[in-house]
């Protein structure tokens, strides 16, 4: 199905115009008319006045059902009795066939995102208001081209090394092809909510949550550092192309997904928890060790270099256990002063 836009549509102020004064006609044909036949001047003429002017007033109001507003970034698809017959787009006052019906599937669903968050769903039919007055609620079929935002609900997956995490995403999408958009795909909200929580789950089940030793996430057989915390932007691109695939034949464009939420499951958070602090608390420890390391021999070469004191091996090994203990302890040293002699 492939769209067809309908120029040379904007009419729709000159047809208004035109079938108001058809009835003002119409209603003074109509009065002269019984004018003529009271007068009983020419009841032929009279009465054909009157035909023509009842007519009118009956079935002139057909080409008000083809005038059509459009705002800007807004369509409109045309069935007529069935049958594809284009789409109107851009901003303005349209004229078209009276008896075009508009399409649009997807007009009452209502998704966390952009565009429906702030619209009630509210029943079709006549509602009758507080006040006494009467109004009648009717379906907007319009189709919105603007950059929509959706943002569906958290997910919980399996990462590639089965530990479950949370995470959501936000697609920025918008609709390019209003015929496929409406003819090949049942409701294209639905289908691309459909196709994000499955393009979400087939991506980061290959990832790892945070970088692990010997995982393969590009597919060329070599281990990399790819990770959901480490790699989001490579990761979110993957997301946006494997959704982007599913939803070409809905006539939708995806610009940009966005990771909006990523954490562990509470269920083995606070053990991954403990799991960070711990190596965050090794790598600590093997920064400080290679410091000490470096300083105690720092001063082994000074007081050689200068000779400051000539120490064996035995009194070289007290003092750089000493300096170990001091330097890689969690607390101050205490030193205890030898007021005697030295051995």
């Amino acid at each position: 199905m492939q769209e067809k836009v309908l120029n040379n549509r904007k009419h729709g102020m000159a047809v208004l115009l035109l079938t108001s004064v058809g009835y003002l006609v119409a209603l003074a044909l109509f009065i002269v008319g019984a004018v003529i036949v009271e007068n009983a001047s020419s009841g032929v003429i009279g009465g054909a006045l009157m035909i023509v002017g009842g007519v009118w007033m009956c079935i002139g109001w057909i080409p008000y059902l083809g005038l059509r507003i459009l705002k800007p970034q807004e369509a409109l698809v045309l069935t007529l009795f069935g049958k594809y017959v284009g789409t109107i787009k851009g901003d303005g006052f349209y004229f078209v066939n009276p008896f075009c019906a508009s399409v649009n599937p997807a007009a009452k669903t209502k998704l966390n995102q952009s565009g429906d968050v702030n619209r009630e769903a509210e029943p079709v039919g006549v509602k009758v208001n507080a006040n006494g007055s009467i109004s009648f609620n009717a379906v907007d079929k319009k189709i919105s081209l603007k950059i929509m935002t959706l943002n569906n609900s958290r997910q919980k997956i399996n990462d590639c090394l089965g530990n479950p995490i949370e995470i959501g995403i936000a697609v920025m999408w918008k609709v390019v092809d209003t015929a496929k958009a409406v003819f090949n795909v049942d409701n294209y909200k639905e289908y691309l909510s459909l196709q994000c929580d499955s393009a979400l789950r087939n991506i980061v089940r290959i990832y790892p949550y945070d970088v692990a030793p010997n995982v393969d996430t590009t597919g060329d057989g070599l281990a990399d550092e790819g990770s959901l915390r480490g790699s989001s932007e490579v990761v979110a691109k993957r997301i946006r192309d494997e959704i982007q695939s599913r939803v070409d034949e809905a006539g939708i464009e995806v610009i940009e997904a966005r990771i909006t939420y990523l954490a562990y499951a509470p269920e083995i958070a606070a053990v991954m928890l403990q799991r960070q602090q711990a190596s965050a608390i090794i790598d600590a420890r093997k920064m400080i060790v290679d410091g000490a390391v470096g300083m105690v021999e720092m001063a082994l070469e000074k007081l050689n270099e200068k000779d400051i004191v000539n120490l064996d091996e035995e009194r070289k090994a007290a003092m750089v256990s000493n300096l170990l203990v001091v330097l890689c302890g969690n607390r101050d040293a205490q030193p205890i002063v030898n007021s005697g002699s030295l051995y």
